[in-house]
């Protein structure tokens, strides 16, 4: 399995249509019984899914995707995922596409050139107030997964945050999507010292930074255990989209296995 070599300077990889994805997760979501709502502001669409398990205390899980347009294996990844249709008893919140506009163009920003995975502090755009407004909505979660891709890592790797010092899952997902996907070796991954190989576990002071990502915001307001999933884009993208629906799909098998 070789890179293949196309990401100078940026992202030079595929593009997909987000309204063909998101019809995608529609019909899916529909065939399998999730309740659908929409993120504001009502233009582009941007779906929100849930499904409740019939265990009162059941653990709740959100996973995102789609926040930068020039990552588009985190949607495809979601709606695979959504037709598959292979979810453990769990509470589970889906935000599939939350940049159409970013991944219409293939560009990293919305459609007015905002980088939306650094706004939800400030909170300056319309997509991201109608993201927290949403949030604020829902109940605390338990487990967060956040589906990403990086164009100048050397393989997959993930950011865990965990402040309930729960155990990892992050080991069992790196050695799952070893079979799929190469894994970053490097002992620095964005700037940043690794824990184990191609996993960071950084240490976080949220009052310090004004430039708040999504995952953040989450693990300041709404959940203690948050894993950002980082996908190789100078790989194919059917490899990265079979690399997050891997790491996605043992994430939820070992939370779960964790939590009986």
């Amino acid at each position: 399995m070789e890179r293949l070599g196309h990401n100078r300077g940026g992202y030079r990889g595929e593009t997909i249509p987000p309204e063909a994805v998101i019809a995608t997760c529609e019909l899916a979501a529909s065939e399998h019984g999730w309740t659908r709502d929409s993120l504001a502001p009502d233009r582009p669409f941007r779906p929100a899914y849930q499904r409740r398990s019939r265990r009162p205390s059941a653990p709740r899980i959100y996973l995102s995707a789609g926040i930068h347009g020039d990552e588009p294996a985190g949607p495809l990844a979601m709606a695979r995922l959504l037709r598959d249709n292979a979810w453990p008893d769990a509470d589970l919140w889906l935000v599939p596409c939350l940049n159409p506009e970013g991944l219409r163009i293939g560009r990293r920003e919305s459609g007015a050139g905002f980088d939306l995975n650094r706004d939800y502090r400030a909170c300056r755009c319309p997509e991201t107030r109608g993201h927290v407004d949403w949030f604020r909505r829902q109940p605390d979660f338990d487990l967060t997964l956040l589906l990403h891709e990086d164009w100048e890592s050397h393989g997959f790797y993930i950011y865990e945050v965990n402040r309930g010092g729960q155990p990892s899952l992050a080991p069992q997902m790196i050695s799952a999507v070893r079979a799929v996907c190469p894994v970053d070796e490097s002992p620095v991954i964005d700037g940043r010292d690794i824990s184990e190989p191609g996993i960071l576990r950084p240490l976080l002071t949220p009052e310090e930074r004004p430039d708040w990502p999504e995952a953040l915001w989450l693990i300041t307001h709404k959940a203690p255990l948050s894993y950002t999933l980082e996908a190789p884009s100078d790989w194919p993208l059917t490899v990265r989209t079979d690399a997050l629906v891997v790491a996605v799909r043992t994430a939820l098998a070992s939370f779960l296995k964790s939590e009986t």
